[in-house]
């Protein structure tokens, strides 16, 4: 697998992560940009969508959301 494949599957695999745990949280997009609001960060239901879409977002967007929907710890065996 070359650095490109490694890198999409990295990323899908963060993807499938943060859109299972907002499901755990029973967290919709629109009430995660409420949260991130909360948080000082700026997004639209809009851009959440396309970022989980395309699953590619910073970490900072990540870890973010984690934190606005309440997550207190995150096992990277879980990712």
């Amino acid at each position: 697998m070359d650095k490109v494949d490694m890198e999409r599957a990295w990323a899908n695999r963060v993807q499938r992560f943060l859109k299972a745990e907002l499901k755990r949280a029973e967290v919709t997009y629109s009430e995660l940009v409420c949260r991130l609001g909360e948080h000082g960060l700026e997004e639209t239901e809009v851009s959440v969508a396309s970022k989980l879409s395309r699953g590619t977002f910073a970490a900072t967007f990540f870890l973010a959301a984690m934190k606005a929907i309440g997550a207190e710890h995150v096992q990277l065996e879980d990712v």
